[in-house]
Formats: structure tokens, sequence, C-alpha cells
């Protein structure tokens, strides 16, 4: 297993320190070598008369009569120049870890300095989401190798907001553009049924014929919602979401009766800036799939302060490994959760999709008893 790697600012933290480093040790080094070579040798004569330094000796040398004598200073230069040498040697080590203290620091400043401009592209990344396409970092200063990585991070996301709008646009339309042939075929089998008297067979017949259009009109009314709610919310309104959630659950009323489900509800008053026709559609598709995919038991709704709704219901067991995918278009748990054959796997998609676009968060968790608890804060 490999050692857990530095972070680049580290790394050039220490590079940096390092360069500084060396180059003081560099410079005392050839400081030493120059005060070495100023420094006298010993000689090979008797001692002279010069300033006594430190360590010197003082005696009388006679002179040429012999009656009388001159006090001259004798010196020991070898000792003297040692001396001066290991001083030196003590004071430069002392400065030199001094100067690595301060080279590191300097280094860290200067690796933070650089890698700014980097921090920027990061957090402008973390920000950005499919709804906010439209920001760049239009990055300042001389080209460089980091205006060079912001420009291509700014392409990057204009071809990324070329391609998200082409696809909204391109589902938006089919789904239009669909919803009216079904309409009509559905029209065209409700009158046939009204002329096909006693054709037990026929009869059949355009009632799975029905069921399958109503299925259709169901997965393209799923799409639009969610095409419409990623494109984001042009304005806002204050929305009562407890009072949305009292309409949604009376009208779920006869399909809580019809499946033997038992509902606890607790409202508190809320209020949420959001369109009203998107959270209601929210709440619709959290309180038909906790009715939808259960097993005769309980559905929970409460509206409160955080998060702002959590619907949880009974039901088989989810697997935790499973539960973020559900939030994907098209997932369905089919072996795992009662009548998963009957939805067309957009409901959690366009709760997630309708909580992006109010600034929101979405959550799901597995219930220890089984079923599926889901918690969505808005602001």
């Amino acid at each position: 297993m490999s050692g857990r790697r530095l972070s680049v600012r580290t790394r050039l933290s220490v590079l940096i320190g390092a360069l500084l480093l060396v180059s003081g040790a560099l410079l005392l080094g050839v400081n030493y070598l120059l005060v070495s070579g100023a420094l006298p040798v010993p000689p090979d004569q008797a001692p002279t008369s010069v300033a006594p330094p430190p360590g010197g000796e003082e005696r009388l040398v006679p002179d040429r009569e012999g009656d009388s004598g001159t006090r001259v200073h004798e010196v020991d230069i070898q000792g003297y120049r040692s001396d001066m040498l290991r001083t030196l040697l003590i004071q430069s080590g002392v400065t030199l870890a001094g100067s690595a203290v301060v080279a590191l620091l300097l280094g860290r400043l200067a690796a933070s300095g650089m890698l700014r401009p980097v921090h920027h592209v990061v957090a402008m990344a973390r920000r950005l989401s499919a709804d906010e396409l439209d920001q760049r970092i239009r990055m300042q200063g001389p080209k460089d190798e980091l205006t060079e990585l912001a420009d291509t991070f700014d392409g990057m996301l204009d071809r990324l907001a070329r391609s998200f709008d082409s696809q909204r646009r391109f589902v938006a339309n089919a789904s239009h553009e669909l919803r009216t042939p079904l309409a009509t075929q559905r029209t065209m089998v409700e009158v046939a049924m009204t002329r096909l008297g006693k054709d037990r067979a026929a009869r059949e017949l355009c009632e799975k014929l029905l069921v399958v259009n109503a299925r259709s009109e169901a997965l393209i009314e799923g799409l639009l919602v969610l095409a419409n709610s990623d494109r984001g919310l042009e304005r806002t309104q204050p929305v009562r979401l407890d009072r949305i959630v009292v309409q949604v659950v009376d009208a779920h009323r006869p399909a809580l009766e019809q499946a033997g489900v038992r509902l606890h509800a607790a409202s508190a008053p809320r209020t949420v800036p959001g369109d009203p026709v998107l959270l209601e559609r929210l709440v619709t598709n959290l309180v038909g799939n906790a009715i939808k995919y259960n097993d005769g038991g309980a559905v929970w709704v409460r509206v409160g302060a955080e998060p702002a709704l959590e619907v949880a219901n009974t039901g088989p067991p989810v697997p935790a490994d499973r539960v973020p995918s559900l939030f994907e278009p098209f997932v369905r748990l089919r072996s795992e959760r009662v009548g998963a054959d009957r939805g067309v796997g957009l409901g959690l998609s366009i709760v997630a999709s309708v909580v992006r676009a109010h600034g929101g968060a979405v959550r799901a968790e597995p219930r220890d008893g089984g079923g599926l608890t889901v918690g969505v804060s808005l602001p």
C-alpha cells in the first residue's frame, strides 16, 4: 500500500523552501571560505608585536644591549584561527536553521499565492450544476498556464451548456408532439368501447389499450415536468408547503383506502419560495410512491423546519447501495419493491429535479423495518 500523497501546496512549499535553504547554505559556505582565506596563517618566525587578540600572552624580550627589554605579545595564531572558524561555523549553523524555518514559511506563502487561481477554478466547479452552467471563470492576467486552464474550463462549460440546452429542448418538443396523438388514440379507444356492445374480448382489448395509453401519457407528462424543472425557476413566489401537502393527501384518500394503508400526517406552517405547480408535483410523487410501493402498512408525512418535508412508508427492504440510483430517470427496483412494474421510473427523478430547481436537497434512507424515508430540504 502506497503512503499518503502530499498535497500540491505542501510539495511546492517544501520545494521552494528547500531551494531557499540550499541558496542560503551555499552563501554561508562561500562566506566561510572567504573568511578562512582572510585569516592570518601561522608564521615560521618568532611571534611579532601585534595588538593582543584573545588568547595572546605578553612577555619581555631583551634588547641588544641586554640591559633593557621590550614588551611584546606572543600570539597563538593557530588557536586564534581555529577559534574564529569554529565560532563562524556555529553561528552559520544557527543562522541556517533559522533560515530553514523562514524559507518554509515563505515557500508556503508563495505556494498559496501560486495556487490561488486553481482554488478559484475548483470552487467554481463545485458550485456548478446543470441549472447553473451560465457562470464562467474569465480569469484576468497575463497568458500563462493558469489562464490557459481557466479558458479551457470555460470552453468546456460552453459545450456542456449547449448540450444540456439541446437535450432539454428535445425532451420538451418531443413530449409536446407525442401528447396530441396519445390523446387522440385514447379518445378513439373510448369511442370504440361505446360501440362494442357485449363483445367481451374486444372490450378487454380496449381496456388494455387504455391502460397502455394512460401509461404512455404518464411517461410523457413526467418527461415534460422533468424538462421544465431542469430549466430552473424564472420567478418564485411564497408558497405554503403545508397547505399543498394537505391538498395532496386529501386527493390520495381513495388510493390509501384501496391499498389498505394507514396515513399519519403532521404539518406545521411552512412557507417556501418556489413554484406552486412544481411543488405540488413533488409532494404528489412522494405520497404516490409511498402508497404504491407499500405492503399494506403505513405512510408518514411530516412538514416542518428541517427537513421541510419528510415522507416515509413501510414496504419491502430497500438495499442501501441502490438508494442513490432511485433518483435517476427510468430506474426501478423491480425485484425488490412491490408493484414496481406499475411505474415509469420518473417519480423520484422528478422529485430530485424539482428540489434542485428550488435550491434544496433531497435524501433517502432505507427504514429498518423495510420501506424508505425521503427527506426534502428547501430554503
